[in-house]
């Protein structure tokens, strides 16, 4: 398949609008630049040529931008299928599991918000391949890092937070107290 190497550049490029979107849609792979849009232009025809399911897989380390390609990717999918929705699918995708960012989620060397899961996605098309819904599953949570944590990394985030609130009269019956107290830092 198709293999595209992308570098996180920590800032925002004008290069992920709904212009270059429509620069994208419609062209055949290598009449353009490498770009995320372009796997995903790829992916949309293949689909809709051969009425099969497509995938794609983002992976790198931390930090690498994982999260944000999925998101211009999703952002690519309702543009061009002209999904009726008025909201981006992306964001809806993204906010649907909060709880799982919180119980997932913890500070690491080499970031402070680094998810310690996987995400699969899956975006559902109907027989005009419009967007129809989602589902987001996750997957391989370290569990180790309940118990231990590297030198300069935390727990999951939701340990702090749930320590954070310890006085609150609706947590009283879970006998927390401060995250130094439960040795989570």
């Amino acid at each position: 398949g198709i293999i595209l190497v992308a570098i996180n550049p920590y800032k925002e490029l004008p290069i992920y609008g709904d212009a270059i979107i429509h620069a994208y849609s419609g062209q055949n792979m290598g009449d353009m630049d490498p770009h995320i849009f372009a796997v995903a232009e790829e992916a949309y025809k293949q689909m809709a040529r051969n009425n099969r399911n497509q995938s794609i897989i983002v992976s790198g380390e931390s930090g690498a931008g994982k999260t944000v390609s999925a998101r211009y990717t999703m952002r690519y999918f309702a543009t061009v299928s002209k999904s009726s929705s008025n909201a981006h699918v992306e964001d809806k995708v993204l906010a649907s599991n909060p709880i799982t960012e919180a119980v997932g989620n913890a500070k690491t060397t080499r970031n402070d918000n680094s998810s310690r899961f996987g995400k699969y996605t899956e975006i559902s098309f109907d027989q005009n391949y419009q967007i129809i819904g989602a589902n987001m599953r996750t997957y391989l949570l370290e569990k180790s890092r309940v118990v231990f944590q590297v030198e300069n990394e935390r727990n999951y985030h939701i340990f702090y937070q749930l320590c954070a609130s310890a006085m609150q009269p609706e947590y009283e019956h879970l006998k927390l107290g401060r995250s130094q107290e439960n040795n989570l830092l």
